[in-house]
């Protein structure tokens, strides 16, 4: 496409993208916008090196690779803040620029957008039947090296308590924390068998008694008689792994109670996904330990965003292929609310378009822009919100939803999105 707009002369022509999901998944009633920092950084540093050109070779011509050695992004890009919701059509992102410029960020932009949110739209459903209880990111072994450290840290964008990615701690500041595998217990056996109290005694002897003893990987009674005489009454928590564990974790916590260690806490992990947890609300759990329904297309289905074009020189564009139809024409996006906070609509205007009316709607208390500027002239915007900053915002963006938004069952989207204008 770079080649031919090159040669026709149309590469420069002043075009906006906008990012947007057509639907939510099934049974999604709201999606959360995870990877913004993750792509300043990513977009900053976006270049051809001698490397790149070289690896093309006689692919491409002479003026195209010329074109790429000098590539620098100098247009504009507007975003929703990472944390916030988003909806069908939502357009999260506006990138504006010449056409050549802007449409080789395409695979780039949705491939962090795509993941990110996927992944951060199922933590926050996560998050919300959690009752405030610790949630452990541990999905690294179900994802490739490089998406498990972004799924740490969309999971921690949503309220997780911390990762098992040391690397998410290093890169994001991502608070680590982890747990003993089957392997160290089983590390410990003798000719004479297995000698479950050595594996923990070491252990605590490292770690000191506010660690985590994995207790299920024989007999779970005796894995839990095991452990507090080993560590004593004050040891930290135990994590059960494996079985029904709302029985589990019920015959653990008596236990527990009757070996005086009622301060230890009880941590579960095992394939847990949003409807897990909900099951497990009434049970004494403290804390789960989340992995593969986090990380991978069963529990993070793709966000489905798509990159299209949809103004040329100030013309409004669209595609009017059946099932894959866009809205015309460059958007600005507000949210409405109620007095009471609670969040009414989403509503799209053209860009620049006077939204005063909007206050003046029945039920409107207040209308807030959603969209902010991410790059000016080629440049980030400085001052851009820390991830705990984003946290923070994704934490206050859920408590605005009406309660049916929150729902596990499906449903339609908890805010419906109104396009006025065109």
């Amino acid at each position: 496409m770079i080649r031919a707009a090159l040669a026709d002369g149309t590469a420069d022509r002043r075009c906006t993208f906008e990012v947007f999901a057509r639907r939510l998944p099934l049974r999604r009633r709201y999606g959360v916008v995870a990877g913004i920092g993750r792509l300043v950084e990513r977009l900053s540093e976006f270049r051809f090196g001698e490397a790149e050109i070289a690896a093309l070779g006689d692919s491409i011509d002479a003026a195209t690779l010329e074109w790429l050695r000098g590539y620098r992004f100098r247009g504009d890009i507007d975003a929703y803040a990472e944390g916030e919701l988003y909806f069908p059509n939502s357009p999260i992102l506006r990138v504006t620029g010449g056409f050549a410029e802007c449409v080789i960020l395409e695979t780039l932009i949705l491939s962090v957008l795509n993941h990110d949110c996927a992944v951060a739209s199922a933590g926050a459903r996560m998050v919300s039947v959690g009752d405030g209880r610790a949630l452990i990111e541990m999905g690294s072994r179900r994802a490739h090296e490089e998406a498990a450290v972004a799924a740490a840290r969309a999971a921690y964008l949503t309220g997780f308590t911390s990762t098992s990615n040391l690397e998410a701690e290093r890169r994001w500041g991502v608070p680590s924390a982890g747990t003993s595998a089957h392997a160290f217990t089983l590390l410990h056996t003798r000719p004479s068998g297995a000698d479950e109290k050595a594996a923990f005694r070491a252990q605590v002897d490292a770690l000191g008694v506010g660690t985590t003893l994995l207790v299920d990987t024989y007999d779970i009674t005796q894995g839990v008689a095991n452990a507090i005489e080993v560590a004593g009454p004050r040891l930290g928590a135990v994590r059960i792994d494996s079985g029904d564990l709302g029985v589990l974790a019920r015959q653990v916590r008596r236990q527990l109670d009757e070996l005086g260690a009622g301060d230890t806490r009880i941590v579960v992990s095992g394939d847990l996904d949003e409807y897990a947890i909900a099951g497990l609300r009434a049970e004494p759990v403290d804390a789960y330990g989340i992995g593969t329904r986090l990380v991978t297309g069963s529990g993070a289905p793709t966000a489905s965003m798509v990159y299209k074009l949809v103004e040329v020189d100030g013309i409004p564009v669209a595609k009017r292929s059946a099932h894959k139809e866009t809205l015309p024409g460059a958007k600005d996006a507000y949210r409405t609310y109620r007095s009471t906070g609670t969040a009414l609509e989403e509503v799209l205007t053209p860009v620049g378009a006077d939204v005063s009316a909007l206050a003046e709607e029945p039920r409107v208390n207040e209308v807030r822009p959603l969209l902010r500027p991410l790059f000016v002239g080629g440049e980030p915007v400085s001052a851009l919100p820390s991830l705990e900053d984003s946290r923070r915002l994704q934490a206050d963006a859920r408590i605005t939803l009406p309660w049916e938004g929150l729902s596990l069952a499906e449903g339609d989207p908890a805010l419906a999105v109104r396009v006025i204008g065109r």
